[in-house]
């Protein structure tokens, strides 16, 4: 009995699990550039964000101290929507046209679709901010040109402000995966991600606006103490992190700890992680028909 158990045995723990993670990799990468919305969000974020950062950096042109590059980052706070929808999207998918069945089935481990979409998705939306940065840089030369001047893309802080646009960017693509991943349906996922990046921002100025006086100037030791605590809120959400990613030299908001681009990237990460590893638990926990 036990000599004819032996190789039973030995045949079930070589058995494989599923495809290599190259290949699931690949599997993904070919649903996500095969998907029409793909290249649609691509388009219109590089688009938008030129377009965008054309009308700021023009509208700001008369100014006697107007710099071109101060208006790199203005359009972020829009253009970052595109790469969150398109995380939503990826991270959703296969629930919302019932293929996960069949993934999972050829991928019974689960985990490693969810960590080959991350992968594809952080990569598309790579290429989609190198594109997005590079809009917004063109978007400024018309404006510079009007009063005579050339952008110095090599200056003090620019690059680390590109650099930062392109991982906020990266960012909100990862997010939005994460968020869709753990709620698995398109509305909800979407949802909550707008409420996450545009209501709670506005929700919280609000508050720190109304917790002082907006007529006040206040030296940064003597902020109020529920403007600061609003704002130190305000510097750890997502928003707050992509702000300190694309404004290194900004300071911080008033009475709120400084992170700097280092800490920023930490911020963000941390909103990427933790979401993400809930949703790889569930996925690998529970019955997800």
């Amino acid at each position: 009995m036990t000599a004819s158990a032996t190789p039973s045995v030995r045949r079930a723990a070589t058995t494989p699990s599923g495809p290599s993670f190259a290949r699931v990799v690949r599997a993904e990468w070919t649903k996500l550039l095969g998907l029409r919305s793909t290249l649609a969000v691509a388009v219109a974020t590089v688009a938008v964000t030129g377009l965008l950062t054309h009308l700021f950096a023009s509208a700001s042109s008369g100014d006697p101290g107007f710099i071109p590059t101060r208006n790199l980052a203005d359009a972020l706070p829009l253009a970052f929507l595109g790469p969150l929808v398109l995380g939503v999207l990826v991270g959703t998918g296969e629930f919302s046209t019932g293929t996960f069945r069949s993934t999972f089935a050829a991928v019974p481990r689960r985990v490693p679709v969810l960590l080959a979409q991350a992968v594809v998705t952080a990569a598309v939306v790579l290429g989609v901010g190198v594109l997005t940065v590079g809009a917004a840089v063109l978007g400024i030369l018309p404006a510079a040109a009007s009063r005579g001047m050339t952008p110095d893309l090599a200056d003090a802080g620019i690059p680390l402000l590109l650099l930062g646009s392109v991982c906020y960017l990266v960012g909100a693509g990862l997010l939005g995966l994460a968020i869709g991943a753990l709620l698995r349906r398109p509305v909800p996922a979407m949802v909550a991600a707008v409420v996450l990046l545009l209501v709670v921002p506005v929700v919280l100025s609000f508050a720190a606006e109304a917790g002082s006086d907006p007529m006040a100037v206040y030296d940064p030791e003597d902020v109020p103490a529920a403007t600061a605590a609003v704002n130190t809120v305000e510097t750890f959400t997502p928003v707050g992190a992509g702000s300190g990613l694309t404004n290194p030299d900004g300071g911080g908001l008033d009475g709120a700890p400084d992170l700097g681009i280092g800490g920023s990237a930490l911020v963000m990460a941390g909103w990427v992680a933790v979401p993400l590893t809930v949703a790889a638990f569930r996925w690998r926990r529970r019955d997800l028909g």
